[in-house]
């Protein structure tokens, strides 16, 4: 089972940044077109963060929670998905998971539906 490895997590103040990596395996790739980012708070529910199409057409889309502060991106050499997160907020809190599927339903509407690989995830902690 294809897993994949993010990184970046830590603990900072509101208003710091963090950027978050999510890789495939040495040698994978992101087995489909769409990685997402969701995040899951301690006794929450999962929530879909931002997502970005790397087949090349690059279209994006991020949650109205983190719209003009979290920027995602894909360094097609590195094959390497980035989520760079800018004036974090205590509710940002919580573990980061990325994941991959054909289409960015599933992260759109928070189920997760169609994301066929994940990974572990990272913990992000904001607090003063």
């Amino acid at each position: 089972q294809v897993q994949f490895l993010e990184s970046g997590g830590g603990s900072v103040q509101p208003g710091g940044s963090l950027t978050l990596s999510c890789a495939p395996p040495s040698g994978d790739t992101f087995r489909r077109r769409c990685v997402g980012w969701f995040r899951q708070a301690p006794g929450k529910q999962r929530d879909g963060v931002a997502a970005i199409y790397v087949d090349g057409g690059g279209s994006t889309y991020y949650d109205h929670s983190v719209q003009g502060r979290f920027t995602i991106s894909h360094d097609k050499v590195k094959n390497i998905v980035y989520l760079e997160m800018n004036n974090l907020k205590v509710e940002d809190t919580g573990t980061y998971y990325c994941a991959a599927g054909h289409q960015a339903l599933g992260v759109i509407d928070d189920s997760g539906w169609g994301m066929e690989y994940w990974g572990k995830g990272t913990l992000v902690n904001i607090s003063s």
